[in-house]
């Protein structure tokens, strides 16, 4: 009661670290407790004398020694099945949550970044176009710096400088928040650099008639680049949901609720930490395989259908060109022939 946390910011994790474990403590106690007999517990000096009417707790049903190690993994599963459930949900939450954010935060980062600077003029003053060229310089080397720090550090020491320096500031985050929010500043500098490659390669002759028809960057970028950018880079961007999906885990540093942290509480009750980690392992392969299943459904969505038909004219129908996948295929055994 006597500490002064804003002298001792490192104890004020142990604020969290108890909202989240004491239940676990108290299910430890009372278990144990059911296990012991009491016998001849006295009142202390002063009371009645009176042996306590104490109840022992009703044993539960527990694998033994020789059970085997399936054994204890549905007997944890049976018991613990709930906490599992909790923990993937925020994992689910996190993940998702914060890959959609860092999306939209490199993608506004690699728009700014593919801004070509002003030319100057030949004739006449250049002050506003050098004020410009400064002003977009700087912002490009923010950019740069933000990149190059969050890709270069993990992120399980970002998580701790961001959520212990916060406090140490005076500015006290719930833990959800400061999960999603590594989360996103962390995926948004891969993804600036993934949509960047993306815009680049499309071709730069598309550009080129985007501005000769009098389309700003935006409008560009907006209607011509990004739709086909975006298919480009759709395999990165799975990946990112998957990493953030397993690399949500290191969270449970700052006590976010996310699945390894509850696996941590359900192995501390009866020490079974190989079983509790097979079981989590398992459930993150089913997540990621199930991601990447959906993702794998959402390229193909986008790559149109198989068949379709080109119209060389809009008055006459003889001039339409049909392609088809069969016709790709023959086309490819008469050049091979």
């Amino acid at each position: 009661k006597n500490l002064r946390f804003l002298d001792f910011p490192l104890c004020l994790s142990l604020r969290d670290k108890q909202k989240k474990e004491i239940s676990s403590l108290k299910q430890t106690i009372c278990e144990a407790e059911g296990k012991w007999k009491v016998q001849g517990t006295q009142f202390p000096a002063g009371g009645s004398g009176r042996r306590p009417d104490v109840t022992p707790y009703k044993e539960k049903k527990m694998p033994n020694a020789s059970t085997s190690f399936f054994g204890w993994v549905a007997f944890l599963l049976q018991k613990y099945g709930m906490l599992f459930l909790r923990g993937t949900g925020m994992t689910l939450l996190i993940a998702l949550t914060g890959t959609a954010l860092g999306f939209a935060l490199g993608l506004l980062v690699a728009i700014i970044r593919t801004i070509a600077l002003p030319e100057k003029k030949k004739a006449g003053s250049n002050a506003g176009v050098i004020v410009k060229r400064g002003l977009l310089r700087f912002v490009h080397m923010l950019m740069n710096v933000y990149i190059q720090v969050f890709r270069g550090t993990p992120m399980i020491v970002q998580a701790v400088v961001i959520y212990y320096g916060a406090q140490y500031a005076g500015v006290f985050m719930d833990t959800t928040f400061a999960a999603v929010f590594i989360i996103s500043i962390n995926t948004g500098a891969y993804m600036a650099e993934i949509i960047r490659g993306g815009i680049v390669s499309v071709d730069k002759g598309q550009f080129e008639a985007a501005h000769a028809i009098g389309m700003t960057h935006w409008q560009t970028m907006t209607t011509v680049v990004l739709p086909q950018a975006i298919r480009n880079i759709l395999p990165s961007v799975g990946n990112e949901l998957i990493v953030n999906i397993k690399d949500s885990s290191v969270l449970n540093v700052i006590s976010v609720s996310e699945l390894f942290f509850q696996a941590k509480s359900a192995a501390g009750t009866y020490y079974r930490y190989f079983e509790v980690y097979f079981i989590i392992a398992v459930i993150y392969l089913i997540l990621t395989l199930t991601v990447s299943r959906i993702l794998r459904a959402v390229e193909k969505k986008m790559d149109g259908p198989d068949n379709y038909v080109i119209h060389g004219s809009q008055s006459d129908s003889r001039a339409d060109i049909k392609v088809s996948v069969e016709n790709e295929k023959e086309a490819v055994k008469r050049w091979n022939a």
